[in-house]
C-alpha cells in the first residue's frame, strides 16, 4: 500500500536525513554521521563533498529531501532553513515549475537551492552506448520521439505524463537552468559529477513564470517596438525552452563575439544553428510586417535586457522607428558592440532625414553582400 503513497516513504526518509531531534552535539558544527552516510549512499561522495561546500555552514540549518514531489517541501515551515538539498534528479520531478517555486516560498532571501539533473546530452550519449550501430541510432530516434516530441504536442502529452507520471523527463542544461531563473533563482555554481550536472542556485526575487510558456516550433517574443510598445515576434524555435529567461545569464558568463552575437551560447539548439544561418527562423516575422509592427529594413527588434546594453542616444533613436525585418547589419557587417552602435545610428540618422532613400539604398547594399558576397550573421 506505502507504493502508492511515495510522500510517506519520502518523509521517512527525510526524518533520518533531518534528525532535529538528534542529541548529537556536534550538529551544529558538523554533519550528523548517519546523515552524512545517507547522503554519500545516495549521491555519492564527490557530490555530498559539492553539497558541503555550498550549504550553510550549519548543517542544521539545511533541510535535506530526497523526493521528487512537493509533498515535503509543501511542509516545511517558511525561512526554517537557509539551504534547500534535493538528492533526487530534476528530471524526476512531476512538475518542475511548481516544486523550484515551492523551494522558492519556503527559502528566505538569499536561501541556497541545490540540486542535479541529467543533461540532455549526457542522456544522449548513454543511450547510444547501449546498442552497437545502427540499431543505436534507431533506438534514439526513438526515444527522440518518445520523450522529447510526444510532451510537446497537445494530442499526446496528456498519454506521455500519465504512463511516465513526469518521471525521467528529457532536459537540456538551458531548460533546467530558465525554469530556475524564471523561479526567482540565480545559478551560482554549476559541475559535472558522475555524469549528472550538479547546481548551486541562490533565491533572488519571487518567482516570474509566464503561466503560457511555448515549447513548440513556433514562439512568441516580448520585443520593443516603435514608441517602446512591446510587440510579440514570431520566430521558429532556435533555442530550448525557457531560454528567454537566461539572457543576462549567458551574457555575464560569455560576453559577445564578433557581429554582437554570446559566445558559447548553450541555449541554442544544433537545428536552430542551420536555420539562423540561412534566416529560416526569421520567416514567420512576415506576419509582423503585415501586421504593421515592423517594416522591410530596419534595426532589429530588441529585448529589453539587450536594448539596455546599448548608449542613451541610440535607445532614444531607436524607439522613434519601427524594427524592421532585414537590419542594416547585413550592409556595414560590424563585428564588435561598438560598430554595431555606430553602423546603427549611422542608419538611423540617414533614416530620419530621408526614410524612403535610406531604406532603398541598403536595401541594394544588403542584397549585394547576401546574395553576391555571401555575407552571414553568424
Amino acid at each position: 500500500m506505502l507504493t502508492k503513497f511515495p510522500q510517506f516513504i519520502d518523509r521517512q526518509i527525510e526524518e533520518l536525513l533531518n534528525p532535529e531531534n538528534s542529541n548529537d552535539t556536534n550538529l551544529d558544527r558538523e554533519w550528523n554521521v548517519d546523515r552524512k552516510k545517507l547522503m554519500i549512499d545516495e549521491i555519492g561522495e564527490e557530490a555530498f563533498k559539492f553539497i558541503d561546500e555550498h550549504a550553510t555552514q550549519i548543517p542544521k540549518d539545511v533541510f535535506v529531501t530526497a523526493t521528487r514531489i512537493r509533498f515535503n517541501i509543501d511542509n516545511v515551515e517558511d525561512d526554517r532553513y537557509r539551504s534547500i538539498v534535493n538528492l533526487k534528479r530534476v528530471n524526476d520531478f512531476r512538475r518542475i515549475n511548481k516544486y523550484f517555486k515551492s523551494v522558492n516560498a519556503k527559502l528566505p532571501e538569499g536561501g541556497i537551492f541545490i540540486n542535479h539533473v541529467e543533461t540532455h546530452a549526457v542522456r544522449k550519449n548513454r543511450l547510444l552506448k547501449k546498442l552497437y550501430k545502427p540499431f543505436n541510432y534507431m533506438y534514439y530516434a526513438a526515444d527522440v520521439v518518445l520523450t522529447r516530441i510526444f510532451p510537446k504536442l497537445k494530442l499526446t502529452k496528456g498519454l506521455y505524463f500519465h504512463i511516465t507520471q513526469g518521471k525521467g523527463r528529457v532536459l537540456t542544461k538551458a531548460e533546467t537552468f530558465g525554469r530556475l531563473y524564471s523561479c526567482g533563482f540565480e545559478v551560482l555554481e554549476e559541475r559535472s559529477i558522475d555524469n549528472l550536472l550538479h547546481f548551486v542556485a541562490r533565491k533572488v526575487k519571487e518567482p516570474v513564470f509566464d503561466n503560457t510558456p511555448t515549447y513548440g516550433p513556433l514562439i512568441k517574443l516580448k520585443r520593443l517596438g516603435k514608441d517602446g510598445k512591446i510587440i510579440k515576434v514570431y520566430k521558429f524555435r532556435t533555442m530550448y525552452p525557457f531560454s528567454e529567461y537566461l539572457q543576462q545569464y549567458i551574457f555575464e558568463k560569455n560576453n559577445l563575439k564578433d557581429g554582437g552575437k554570446i559566445k558559447n551560447d548553450f541555449r541554442i539548439s544544433h537545428e536552430g544553428k542551420i536555420m539562423r544561418k540561412y534566416w529560416i527562423d526569421e520567416l514567420p516575422m512576415i506576419y509582423n510586417f503585415i501586421k504593421g509592427e515592423m517594416k522591410l529594413i530596419g534595426v532589429r527588434p530588441l529585448s529589453s535586457h539587450y536594448f539596455s546594453l546599448y548608449p542613451k542616444e541610440l535607445q532614444e533613436k531607436r524607439l522613434q522607428v519601427k524594427p524592421g525585418l532585414i537590419p542594416p547589419f547585413y550592409a556595414d557587417m560590424p563585428k564588435t558592440l561598438e560598430e554595431i552602435v555606430a553602423s546603427e545610428l549611422k542608419y538611423l540618422e540617414a533614416y530620419q532625414k530621408a526614410p524612403l532613400k535610406t531604406d532603398i539604398e541598403y536595401c541594394i547594399k544588403i542584397a549585394k553582400n547576401i546574395l553576391l558576397r555571401g555575407k552571414r550573421s553568424c
